[in-house]
């Protein structure tokens, strides 16, 4: 009996030959490193070297998450993934009324420069890749990153690393947008541009389907959707007046790795597969760079379990290793206690040894592509490619990511498959271990780490003080000036930039954006 795939597509009990009619793995499949890069984007893969193990994290003060990086890079990370709280995420000082209660929370409090500059004191930023999962206020941390490394005498021109940047995911799954979406394709633009004239060596976006899948999006919603809002930036970036090639090779994509791997290692390698086509066909790319999709991969937050957590570490490596067999270019490991709190030193440390076990301890790194030619993934990857391409169809009949958005069909399609997700674990059919089967009587304690709530009223004091000591007058010319680049069509990096080194704060720049362009209510909302 063939049971069915995260995506609904069936799984057969045996694959051969016969499953795979019409299939021409020279020309389907290719090299590792060459089009359409269904074995991954770079010829040699993990054989030269592993992928960036990029541990996520940022919780309370500055100098809180500061001394976790440190700790991190002592324990062997290559690159380290800032979490910023929720206030920072949606433009609010920690003074703000708004920000009462989820000051350092569920990431780092950033209200200006003098947060950042001691988020990474004492951390080279010429030596560290930094990822920072930022979205509605990208461009504003992004500036206060580069700000810092100049005051570290670090030229922009040697920074590496990401800014998530992705706003279109925001208004599907996740909910921390600020602007409506036409000003939020605006500014998205803006950053490619600036990034291409000022930091050459950043990834100006990463394309999320992470949180469309902690939403409930199966595999195949997730990389649709994705690749739709990834066609999304492409067209207003062209429409922009820029040439793909110019930008495309900065793009990159952020995916969830869940425990069903043959369908994980599938899903990856099918979205390398129409990206590398899109690219290709539909916006005449020519430079091979442009057609690669380079993604970073974390593990499943919401398959973690508060019940049992040592048996998440379970989870976590049999996710890593489906994200690794996938061909990820970077990696971030869930800790066990994440559906508790925040991770301990001890958690975060485990999970990072879980990646290191799997680079230097396993055989999955000798070899390129090693599930190559396998009958049951190579009609997988088919299976969920077909899926994916039917989904990006329907997205493109109602206009595209952005009014295929204002319509609400993405949020829809994943809300059923996670209503079907919910029923299914509901009813036993979809098993879960130590929640709806092989449960203990008696949970043990676990004493998790806890957040200062002392952090809010410290963080006020920082900006009362911030704002007495700083020339008001420059901040509020700095501001105008914004306003005037927001309602004109010059990039706004680059006063915004100039605000921020007046040391405007992070909600005061983001107001200034407010008042010109509006906040986005959600359809739904009426």
């Amino acid at each position: 009996m063939a049971r069915e795939s995260e995506s609904g597509l069936p799984i057969e009990p045996v694959y051969g030959p016969g499953d795979l009619t019409g299939w021409d793995p020279a020309g389907k499949l290719g090299e590792p490193g060459e089009y359409p890069y269904t074995r991954g984007v770079y010829p040699t893969m993990y054989t030269g070297r592993p992928w960036t193990m990029r541990q996520y994290a940022g919780f309370g003060t500055a100098a809180e998450s500061n001394a976790r990086y440190r700790r991190l890079i002592a324990h062997g990370t290559t690159g380290l993934s800032v979490a910023f709280d929720l206030p920072t995420q949606m433009g609010h000082d920690s003074d703000a009324p708004l920000a009462h209660g989820e000051v350092g929370k569920v990431g780092v409090a950033v209200d200006s420069i003098e947060d950042m500059r001691v988020l990474f004191d004492g951390i080279p930023l010429d030596q560290v890749s930094t990822s920072m999962t930022i979205n509605a206020p990208a461009a504003v941390l992004l500036l206060l990153y580069q700000l810092v490394a100049e005051e570290q005498g670090v030229p922009a021109d040697r920074l590496t690393g990401t800014v998530q940047n992705d706003v279109l995911k925001e208004y599907i799954a996740r909910g921390t947008y600020i602007f409506p979406p036409k000003p939020s394709l605006r500014l998205t633009a803006d950053i490619f541009k600036y990034c291409g004239a000022e930091i050459p060596r950043w990834n100006t976006i990463s394309i999320s389907g992470y949180h469309m899948a902690e939403a409930g999006a199966s595999p195949a919603q997730e990389i649709a959707f994705t690749l739709a809002d990834g066609i999304e930036y492409v067209r207003t970036a062209v429409a922009a007046g820029m040439d793909v090639d110019d930008f495309a090779p900065r793009l990159s994509f952020f995916f969830v790795a869940r425990t069903t791997l043959l369908e994980e290692v599938a899903k990856f390698r099918a979205a390398r597969r129409i990206w590398a086509r899109v690219m290709r066909e539909d916006f005449g790319a020519r430079n091979p760079r442009s057609l690669m999709l380079r993604f970073h991969t974390q593990t499943a937050g919401v398959e973690l379990t508060a019940q049992q957590p040592e048996v998440n570490l379970v989870r976590v490596a049999v996710q890593a290793l489906g994200a690794v067999l996938g061909g990820t270019q970077s990696l971030h490991t869930n800790s066990f206690d994440e559906a508790i709190a925040l991770p301990t030193d001890k958690s975060a440390r485990l999970a990072l040894r879980t990646q290191q076990v799997l680079a230097h301890e396993t055989d999955v790194t000798a070899t390129v592509d090693p599930f190559a030619g396998s009958y049951a993934v190579e009609r997988l990857t088919d299976d969920v490619e077909a899926a994916a391409l039917d989904l990006m169809r329907r997205v493109e009949d109602l206009g595209g990511a952005e009014a295929a958005i204002e319509q609400g069909f993405q949020k829809a399609e994943i809300e059923r498959n996670a209503y079907r997700i919910a029923q299914e674990t509901e009813s036993g059919e979809r098993v879960v271990v130590g929640v709806n089967r092989f449960r203990l009587d008696e949970e043990e304690p676990y004493e998790p780490l806890r957040v200062d709530p002392a952090i809010e009223a410290r963080q006020a004091e920082r900006l009362a003080r911030l704002r007495a000591e700083r020339d008001g007058g420059a901040v509020d010319a700095a501001l105008t000036a914004l306003k005037e680049a927001a309602r004109g069509e010059d990039n706004v990096l680059y006063p915004m930039r100039e605000a921020l080194r007046a040391r405007a704060t992070v909600g005061e720049v983001c107001g200034a954006l407010r008042s010109v362009w509006g906040s986005h209510v959600p359809a739904d909302a009426f």
